[in-house]
């Protein structure tokens, strides 16, 4: 090395730990080149820290004795560096502690020798950075199982759901709690993701198992007729399905408790509202024609699938003053009527007949 070289790059070569010019490598490799790499920088900044002050010539002539302390670095290191080490470390070993060539080179040793580690450690992670993004991509879940919305619809969904909310207004649904209740559950989250495009429209639209979600005007208007103006503590429903009228009264009541005989429904209710952490929904897995007596008697009943007539094992865990609302019919479709039962005294019912509605068949047992 020339002195004028020597100016312009105080450092030795063994200060230059480069990485193999291969452009590819298997990762065991690549592996190989980053220990290499950081065990040769640690080999030259630990004698440094250790030594005391004025004692830089002797540090710098003694890198034999540090080979043989760590072999196994010196062995992985040895392809990084080029032999022409031993010409630079004999001037400087020579020359006064106090020397300017010395007090130059100090300094900037350090600074090199990190810039190089960082720039090998920085070439090896982009190697390995194809490999870890796969590896994460790999062990990605879905947060919300049954939710799968693009991005314009769950941009806009909450713009939609006040566009319903203001078709309900229109169509008569005056309590505002009801009105609001429908404004913050997200519909879209309880129906396949193939259908979230028709959430917000009012039509029933099918959840499996030969049931369906109702309209969004027959929710709005069971739970109206249910609550009647009045505060609700313990309401019931018959018929979970895949749980949004639960949601939706859990808005407007303190309790809500709801039934369902379909296994697979009760399990899917269950996965569409954990999102939503709504605490006040008790869900049950049973024969809705049974009711629930342990948590009777109920302010309201709203029984979301129709049966020739109302059981009266529900009739029996109504509160008095309290009102049953459910579709009585034909369990074909055809001649149902949603109807309100209002309880008057411990053995007095008073029944109102109202709108033609279309609901799935209301059965015993469970399956």
């Amino acid at each position: 090395m020339t002195s004028e070289r020597a100016k312009r790059f105080p450092l030795g070569l063994e200060d230059l730990v480069r990485e193999p010019r291969r452009t590819e490598g298997r990762p065991g490799e690549v592996r190989a080149a980053a220990i290499a790499a950081t065990a040769a920088l640690n080999a030259r900044q630990q004698p440094a820290k250790n030594s005391p002050p004025g004692s830089a010539g002797k540090t710098q002539a003694k890198p034999p004795a540090r080979a043989q302390t760590q072999p196994q670095a010196t062995s992985q290191a040895k392809p990084h560096v080029k032999p022409q080490a031993k010409p630079q470390a004999k001037p400087q070993a020579k020359g006064p502690v106090s020397s300017p060539s010395n007090a130059q080179a100090k300094p900037q040793a350090k600074p090199h020798a990190t810039a190089i580690a960082q720039g090998a450690a920085a070439r090896v992670a982009a190697k390995l950075a194809p490999v870890n993004k796969a590896a994460a991509k790999l062990n990605e879940r879905p947060a919300v199982p049954n939710v799968a919305l693009n991005g314009a619809l769950a941009l806009t969904s909450e713009r939609v759901r006040e566009r319903m909310v203001e078709r309900l207004r229109a169509n008569g649904v005056t309590d505002q709690r009801v009105l609001n209740a429908m404004s913050v559950v997200p519909r879209h989250m309880f129906v396949d993701p193939g259908l979230a495009a028709q959430a917000y429209e009012d039509a029933a639209l099918p959840i499996g198992h030969h049931q369906t979600i109702s309209k969004p005007s027959v929710v709005a208007r069971m739970i109206e007729l249910a609550a009647a103006g009045r505060a609700l503590n313990n309401v019931l429903e018959i018929g979970t399905g895949c749980g949004y009228q639960a949601a939706v009264l859990s808005q407007v009541a303190r309790d809500v408790y709801s039934i369902e005989r379909i296994k697979p429904l009760s399990e899917r209710a269950k996965t569409n509202l954990r999102p939503l952490r709504i605490p006040n929904i008790r869900l049950h897995y049973g024969d809705g024609r049974l009711g629930l007596p342990s948590a009777a008697p109920f302010d309201a009943i709203v029984i979301a699938a129709a049966g020739l007539d109302v059981p009266q094992a529900l009739l029996e865990q109504l509160a008095i003053g309290g009102r049953l609302v459910a579709p009585v019919g034909s369990q074909e479709g055809q001649n149902q009527v949603l109807t309100l039962v209002e309880r008057l005294g411990p053995a007095q019912w008073r029944e109102s007949r109202l709108d033609r509605v279309f609901f799935v068949p209301l059965k015993s047992g469970v399956i």
